[in-house]
């Protein structure tokens, strides 16, 4: 019953993290609550282990049907899996606390910037190209790839923001862009977990499966509706980690 319950948890984190990101909104929460006893790190671990497979099924289906700016996004990627290396390695020196009491500000101005701003990234028009757009996106994979490592919440949020806000994407390209760097932190997350032990590989294999038959619906959701469908999402599971990280930082 446990791992149905985790498996489901992951089936339906596939669909959402596929679609804008947001999936270990309801899959962490869901570990922590079936296994209450196992130490946070070993869960942690075993999310990574299970979402990173939908993440990058998603990439590929994203893909197929969109124009992915690869001369910029691959060393975008390269960038974020170092920065979330380096976010790790961090939160073992200091603590994240301060992050944690800041993060639904920054997310709430995150929403109200969206709410106001109508048409943001309803249209697709790049605003960099060659070299000025590598160096841009590689910036945004370092600086968010060290709040994956670091922190984590609304890592996937803070990509799509950042692709529409600063290079001009729509949310469907951007949310195709995310998840190719979203798959390059989760993969330097399990590296890490993984050397520390911290992996059910039994229960990670299982969650892996349901999350890409739940990220296979979200991408052809997604990709059927386009940017706007998107943006209605991305608006939604921004303000469900306002409330949860919100929630969090009273209790600290």
């Amino acid at each position: 019953m446990e791992l149905l319950t985790v498996t489901f948890a992951s089936l339906f984190a596939g669909f959402v993290d596929a679609i804008v990101g947001g999936g270990g909104l309801i899959l962490v929460p869901a570990l922590f609550s079936v296994y209450p006893t196992a130490t946070p790190a070993t869960l942690f671990g075993t999310n990574k282990g299970g979402a990173i497979w939908g993440t990058a099924w998603a990439t590929y289906q994203f893909s197929r049907k969109v124009d992915m700016r690869w001369a910029a996004l691959l060393p975008a990627a390269g960038a974020a899996l170092v920065g979330s290396f380096a976010g790790a390695w961090a939160v073992t020196l200091i603590s994240a606390n301060g992050l944690r009491k800041a993060l639904p500000i920054v997310l709430l101005a995150v929403l109200v910037y969206t709410l106001l701003r109508k048409d943001l990234g309803r249209q697709h028009a790049p605003r960099f190209s060659g070299r000025a757009e590598a160096a841009v996106a590689g910036a945004l994979g370092a600086v968010i790839g060290f709040y994956d490592g670091f922190f984590g919440p609304g890592t996937g949020s803070f990509f799509v923001f950042a692709f529409v806000r600063l290079l001009g994407y729509d949310f469907l390209n951007a949310s195709a862009s995310a998840k190719l760097l979203n798959t390059a932190t989760n993969a330097s997350a399990i590296a890490l977990f993984a050397f520390k032990g911290h992996v059910w590989w039994h229960i990670a294999a299982a969650m892996a499966v349901a999350n890409v038959a739940g990220s296979l619906l979200g991408t052809r959701l997604a990709l059927k509706h386009g940017a706007g469908f998107v943006r209605g999402v991305f608006i939604l599971v921004v303000s469900a980690l306002i409330a949860k990280t919100g929630w969090d930082a009273l209790k600290l």
